[in-house]
């Protein structure tokens, strides 16, 4: 049997785990909290992040890394991006030579612009045939409630992918494999930021001609980060691209979507932070992507003004204001 140890027992990382397990595997649910843990393995639920659903009998939880870790075939690492690199040099070690280390993180790492899977190979000391991307489209609340869903299974070695994805293939969960790594990580770190632009029109009150203008042109800004980069073109137009893109910018269940509406009510980044409650990436990683695109000489317009406003504190009637002022340009540029 395929044994899978999931690091991060969040909404996401308790949802996967699901997937998982419903897909046959046997899952190691890891969390910090010891007291967690216990209620997880007791009530078959997890109250604080996925309150109310039943979880399968395939999954154990631990506050154990070295417990989670032991014979697993798959490290599935779903934690802040910001925390991957402290938290992965206390787990590697504890990691089979031949363990594939899973990505399911959606951020771009601050001061190093590095992608999730760059940092897992420096800190792991692992090539990056071992590491794999799960993204696209995967709101945690419908994934637990078993709602049809499909996702992108990246790695440098198909085989590697084939064997991610039929560790998680079930009637409710389709996962596609993909080799363009670069493409499948920045379609999931820059729909964060386009996806807190999208709910601070929202919150101002801008109507649909604004946001699907904003999810369009976010697209693009994506796509010529992704061409500079090296990614497949095609990437931008599937599940990790489009998909993700769609999901995060008009679900009410996406926390940066949510956070941007917040901002653009008029909360201020501590208030939207104490509101959100649990991590949108965007909020950090906006300040990464724009560096990213700086270092690869690439305008990023939309996410340029996304951290003006929450990082600088422009107010976004100022900051859209100059947004529509730029100068006219072909579409495709």
């Amino acid at each position: 049997m395929t044994k899978a140890a999931v690091f991060g027992n969040g909404s996401w990382g308790t949802a996967f785990a699901m997937v998982m397990a419903d897909a046959g595997c046997e899952v190691s649910l890891w969390g910090r909290r010891p007291a967690l843990a216990e209620t997880i393995n007791k009530t078959r639920t997890n109250p604080d992040y996925l309150p109310g659903v039943e979880l399968p009998k395939g999954i154990t939880a631990t506050a154990d890394a070295a417990e989670a870790a032991e014979g697993a075939d798959f490290a599935v690492l779903v934690v802040p991006s910001q925390t991957l690199r402290e938290n992965l040099a206390a787990w590697a070690p504890k990691l089979g030579p031949d363990t594939v280390l899973v990505s399911l993180m959606k951020g771009i790492e601050l001061g190093t612009a590095k992608r999730m899977s760059e940092v897992i190979t420096e800190v792991a000391g692992v090539p990056a045939e071992r590491v794999a991307v799960l993204t696209g489209p995967n709101l945690a609340r419908e994934i637990a409630a078993r709602q049809p869903a499909a996702a992108v299974a990246a790695c440098v070695d198909e085989s590697v992918a084939q064997r991610l994805q039929a560790a998680c293939m079930t009637p409710y969960f389709r996962p596609y494999t993909n080799t363009d790594v670069v493409g499948c990580e920045l379609g999931g770190a820059v729909k964060n930021v386009i996806g807190l632009a999208v709910g601070i029109a929202n919150g101002m009150g801008l109507g649909d001609n604004s946001k699907a203008t904003l999810i369009t042109r976010g697209l693009a800004e994506t796509t010529r980060l992704g061409l500079a980069m090296g990614a497949d073109p095609l990437t931008f137009s599937g599940l990790a691209g489009l998909g993700d893109l769609v999901a995060t910018c008009s679900s009410p269940l996406s926390r940066n979507n949510t956070f941007g509406t917040n901002l653009g009510r008029g909360m201020t980044l501590q208030e939207a932070v104490a509101a959100t409650k649990q991590t949108a990436e965007g909020v950090k990683s906006c300040e990464s992507v724009l560096d990213l695109g700086r270092r690869h000489g690439v305008d990023m317009p939309i996410t340029e003004t996304v951290v003006s406003i929450v990082h600088d504190g422009k107010p976004p009637t100022v900051a859209l204001k100059e947004l529509m002022s730029r100068s006219a340009k072909p579409e495709r540029r």
